[in-house]
């Protein structure tokens, strides 16, 4: 009875190695990295089309931070937000109708957010490169949906060159995934025209974990 115990034991704590799955990088242990960007460097956007042209959405008001145990990816949690009213589309009278009550209603829900609830398919890439589907929480219009994003992490020690981009160790993340307007009670014309039920929607992001 004892060696099938431990047999058991074994399997489980082998197991967990395997699943597990982190950066081969200087750091260890939890960590945080903010995606504040005081320079704006940071973005995401949304992409739909129309019969008379394609429609890209474009933000670089971005906060949020993710954290993460740096030997085990799945660990990560967090949220990051964007401000409803500062997506810019290149033509004012548009990206007004987009912050009316019919498309994202600004006044009455001023934030888009996306909470990370899960992670699956985790592929390590690269000593540093993790590549996944990162599932969370989306709300926009005042309404939450779960999806499921593609998501591309890299991890950067800090060194000579990372620090001109900021102080500490980096955290890089692109992201794409789709919603569906009518789950979100969004009207699907923008200026009398139907633009598709289908967005894109991605990020491209760096954090830091300075203090």
């Amino acid at each position: 009875m004892k060696d099938i115990l431990k047999v058991i034991l074994f399997s489980c704590f082998f197991t967990s190695i395997v699943l597990s799955q982190g950066f081969k990088v200087k750091a260890s242990g939890e960590q945080t990295f903010s995606f504040d960007d005081k320079v704006n460097r940071n973005q995401a956007s949304f992409f739909s089309t129309t019969p008379l042209e394609d429609i890209t959405g474009l933000t670089n008001d971005i906060s949020g931070s993710v954290t993460f145990d740096v030997d085990d990816i799945s660990t990560m949690h967090g949220q990051v937000s964007i401000d409803a009213a500062s997506m810019k589309t290149g033509i004012e009278l548009r990206d007004s109708h987009l912050r009316s009550p019919e498309w994202l209603d600004v006044e009455s829900y001023p934030m888009i957010t996306f909470k990370i609830k899960r992670m699956s398919d985790i592929n390590q890439t690269a000593d540093n490169k993790i590549e996944a589907k990162v599932i969370g929480d989306f709300t926009a219009h005042g309404i939450t949906r779960e999806v499921i994003a593609d998501v591309s992490m890299t991890y950067l020690d800090e060194n000579e060159k990372t620090k001109a981009r900021a102080p500490g160790d980096l955290f890089g993340v692109e992201a794409k995934f789709y919603i569906n307007l009518s789950d979100f009670e969004i009207d699907n014309l923008v200026l009398g025209q139907k633009v598709s039920e289908n967005i894109e929607i991605t990020a491209t992001l760096v954090g830091s974990n300075a203090k």
